[in-house]
């Protein structure tokens, strides 16, 4: 190969003479340091390195000392992950499964689970289904593999028989805003019956009879009972069939903005509307606009900014939720005989505006 000719200018100095340039650093990643790559540099075995980063006495205070030294100047971190599987032991994980990323509903969760969890040196991971119920199994069973002390899970696929299994191992399953289906599992829901139920009382009260409700399908546990409770407020008022006021599509921001125009091209339109979601609460107050003065809304779960545009809202303590949960997980490690629990989050109306208009049926 013939090396390119390299022009200098008339006062360039030769080669001897030149400044020598430090080659760049190299922005390649550095494969890790293992166990041979510190015994080597201290100048003993594997075996031994191993001894001294598992603490063992059966290494004299020298040898420790040169180990400890490479190991500092290798950067070597031991895989104690792997050493757990090797063993057949757990980590001191706990591992979170949650459905959407971008739902804000979870990570406030996840904030009330890991302080809890601290309090007993444990560390929390995250995983997401993405509401997708066919990846749930695949992506427990992939932490699963990695060992984790319990499992917390907001379940979204209709069945988790497939978890007896791991129960019976001894790892506690805790599960998030819904119960399981077909596995014996602690779980922590909110008051949603109740909360509903509460906030549609609330309307009648003001006078309105036509109270429509928008929410995502019924199939979710959360929502059945938020709809159960919705339907049982207005039967205790004489309201048998509300029906025509109910829309339990995919509500989210833009299917419950149009399901709300529609309600509201009815020929006797709802005078009142509660959402069954947060995600649903966004696409109401975009299809409501400045009309809360002819139309009242209450949202179920608080969100960002509510307060200030005066929306009322059936709220609770999301943390709450998480810390409760991963209370139940620190009580399953201690003793993993029992009943299964189900602990209520309790709810509470706030009145902002949006939900307290009253009028006057004929």
């Amino acid at each position: 190969m013939i090396e390119p000719a390299v022009r200098r200018g008339a006062d360039s100095p030769p080669d001897s003479d030149r400044a020598t340039t430090p080659p760049a650093p190299s922005l390649a990643p550095q494969s890790r340091a293992t166990l041979a790559d510190v015994g080597r540099l201290a100048g003993v075995s594997p075996k031994t390195v191993s001894r001294v980063v598992l603490g063992s006495s059966n290494v004299s205070k020298e040898t420790r000392e040169r180990v400890l030294s490479a190991a500092r100047s290798l950067r070597f971190r031991p895989n104690h992950l792997a050493r757990n599987l090797r063993h057949g032991s757990v980590t001191n994980t706990v591992a979170f499964v949650i459905g959407d990323l971008t739902n804000p509903f979870y990570f406030l969760v996840a904030a009330g689970i890991e302080r809890e969890l601290s309090r007993h040196g444990l560390m929390m991971i995250l995983a997401a289904t993405e509401d997708d119920p066919a990846s749930e199994e695949r992506v427990v069973e992939t932490l699963l593999k990695q060992r984790v002390r319990a499992l917390l899970m907001v379940p979204i696929a209709p069945d988790q028989a497939y978890l007896e299994g791991e129960r019976q191992l001894g790892t506690p399953v805790v599960c998030i805003d819904r119960p399981a289906h077909n596995l014996i599992a602690d779980s922590v829901v909110l008051e949603n019956f109740r909360g509903t139920a509460g906030a549609v009382r609330e309307l009648i009260r003001a006078g309105h009879r036509r109270i429509g409700f928008v929410c995502s399908p019924a199939e979710l546990y959360s929502h059945q009972e938020r709809l159960r409770g919705y339907r049982y407020a207005l039967a205790e008022a004489g309201i048998l069939d509300s029906s025509p006021w109910e829309r339990l599509e995919d509500a989210d921001g833009q299917t419950a903005e149009q399901s709300v125009h529609n309600l509201l091209a009815m020929a006797e339109p709802p005078t009142a509307i509660i959402a069954g979601n947060n995600r649903a609460s966004a696409g109401v107050v975009r299809a409501l606009g400045n009309r809360f003065d002819r139309v009242a809304f209450i949202g179920f779960d608080d969100f960002e900014l509510a307060d200030v545009a005066g929306i009322s809202v059936i709220a609770y303590d999301p943390a709450e939720l998480g810390r409760q949960a991963a209370r139940l997980v620190v009580e399953r490690l201690n003793d993993p005989i029992g009943l299964p629990q189900q602990i209520e989050i309790p709810t509470r109306l706030i009145q902002r505006g949006s939900g307290e208009l009253r009028i006057v049926e004929p």
